[in-house]
């Protein structure tokens, strides 16, 4: 059971989704914000309508919900680099954690869980953020730790790894191959070298888990991921050979993004911590992610919507 009221940003998102049902059927008063309001009812779960990169707003939904922790997910994702996404990422993922970061450390709670990025560039002054989402990440860590140094606030920043399930986002390149193939057409992807360490939702929704019940020292920073890498080429063949593998995909058909670095997450050092690991399988999770998607592609059909 997890005790007392827990605020939850980006609850509407992927990761969102999972952790708010985790989090209700683990017994917490869940508390949503987002800019839209939501007509829909759901047991154990209360509403709140407020754009958080507005100072004022952020401060007001704090004081109303007076939380005992929240949880940082909301932000735009495209991880592209994309002139036109630097302001919108900015306000989104760096500007809505310092509001959020300096309400709380006035109004006071539990646990302040921020959802960084194993994009994240590492090192010094030579390190070089590979999108917008990467340096507006990167910076909303840093000011997680200075809240922590200076202010005492109790923030924990997991770093999360490539995420993939049922309810990603269309244009992500793993529920993009996977609905591709579907239909009957090849992915079309970049050229596949770049390595990435993924992990499945239902694992990393077990780690924040662990990380808004205290788990962790207040002030750390959290990989989460497998703690291996994985090529691009490697996951698309094995979507390929999940669906059909009669379908060739297309590798090269996309640019591959400039400065894009591999990081793995420290396994070893996330279990030591948080007693916990990764265990669903690439295979298991594709798996039941290619079963997902056909399986809503059946009900849309149903329905007479073009899937």
């Amino acid at each position: 059971m997890i005790a007392g009221r827990v605020l939850v940003t980006g609850a509407n998102g992927f990761l969102g989704r999972h952790l708010v049902s985790r989090l209700r059927s683990a017994g917490a008063a869940v508390h949503t914000v987002g800019r839209q309001p939501s007509c829909e009812v759901v047991p154990g779960e209360y509403r709140w309508t407020a754009n958080v990169a507005d100072e004022r707003e952020a401060r007001e939904v704090v004081q109303r919900v007076q939380p005992d922790v929240v949880v940082h997910l909301g932000a735009l994702t495209h991880a592209t680099p994309d002139l036109e996404l630097v302001l919108p990422t900015f306000h989104s993922a760096l500007v809505t954690t310092v509001n959020l970061l300096t309400a709380l450390t006035k109004q006071g709670c539990r646990r302040i869980v921020l959802a960084g990025s194993i994009e994240e560039p590492v090192g010094g002054a030579d390190a070089r953020p590979a999108s917008p989402y990467a340096a507006a990440k990167w910076a909303a860590s840093a000011y997680g730790r200075m809240f922590h140094a200076l202010y005492d606030a109790p923030v924990v920043i997991a770093r999360l790894a490539l995420t993939y399930g049922p309810g990603q986002l269309a244009r992500k390149v793993i529920p993009s191959s996977i609905l591709a193939l579907l239909r009957g057409k090849a992915p079309q992807v970049s050229s596949g070298a770049r390595a990435w360490d993924v992990v499945y939702v239902d694992d990393v929704i077990e780690a924040l888990v662990r990380l808004v019940e205290g788990r962790g020292p207040d002030g750390a920073t959290v990989d989460v991921g497998s703690g291996q890498l994985t090529t691009l080429r490697s996951i698309v063949e094995r979507v390929v050979a999940i669906v059909d593998p009669t379908i060739t995909p297309v590798f090269g058909a996309v640019a591959d993004r400039p400065l894009a670095e591999a990081h793995a997450a420290d396994a070893a050092a996330t279990e030591a911590m948080l007693d916990w690991r990764a265990t669903t399988s690439l295979e298991t999770g594709l798996r039941t992610t290619v079963d997902w998607y056909r399986m809503r592609m059946k009900r849309l059909a149903r329905h007479g919507v073009a899937p």
